[in-house]
């Protein structure tokens, strides 16, 4: 592989203990793939809408004029993202508003044993569970399910699949899933409608 990649570290912002990973994607991933490689490493389901804010710009997926964002798609991380250090936000979900810091800690990250251009290589804890009321719903999530008596610790537990733990992190099934993402989201040398 010639390709430049970048080490990222994502982190929540506001949630004690954190929820981080730490990530490899090449310089050249544009932030719409970003997005799928994010939802990935961190376990959400992009159910929800996203932006990036890099500088005082924002870049999100279908924004609706110039003052509403720029289209993701069109722009590539290591044209925007240069220098080791430097730190950007990810929102997820406008509603809940999982606000995220990602910072570049190595622009030109090189690993011999490196087989995949997208690797979750650490992390800790779960992801919140989608639609779970942003940060303050999330601790009032995690204090019911450890709580047995509290008065929502049988609802959250069935609406949680009984089986959620924060500490949790996985990060095999993860790259398993980068894996996948990579094999679905490759070119393809014909189209659907046959040869050309």
């Amino acid at each position: 592989m010639n390709e430049r990649f970048y080490l990222l570290k994502i982190q929540l912002i506001d949630i004690e203990p954190a929820i981080w990973r730490r990530f490899v994607v090449p310089a050249s991933i544009t932030l719409d793939r970003l997005q799928d490689v994010i939802q990935i490493v961190m376990g959400w389901t992009d159910s929800h809408l996203h932006e990036f804010t890099i500088g005082n710009k924002r870049y999100t997926e279908y924004p609706e004029s110039k003052e509403d964002g720029l289209v993701c798609g069109r722009y590539r991380l290591g044209d925007l993202i240069k220098q080791k250090g430097r730190t950007f936000r990810y929102l997820y979900d406008f509603g809940d508003s999982w606000e995220h810091e990602l910072v570049l800690e190595e622009s030109r990250y090189f690993n011999p044993e490196l087989r995949t251009e997208l690797v979750c290589l650490e992390g800790e804890r779960a992801c919140p569970p989608e639609d779970v009321g942003g940060v303050p719903g999330y601790f009032e999530f995690c204090n019911a399910l450890k709580d047995p008596s509290h008065e929502e610790h049988e609802g959250y537990m069935e609406w949680s699949g009984g089986d959620y733990d924060s500490d949790r992190f996985d990060s095999d099934s993860i790259n398993w899933e980068l894996m996948k993402y990579l094999r679905w989201s490759r070119d393809r040398y014909q189209n659907w409608g046959g040869v050309e």
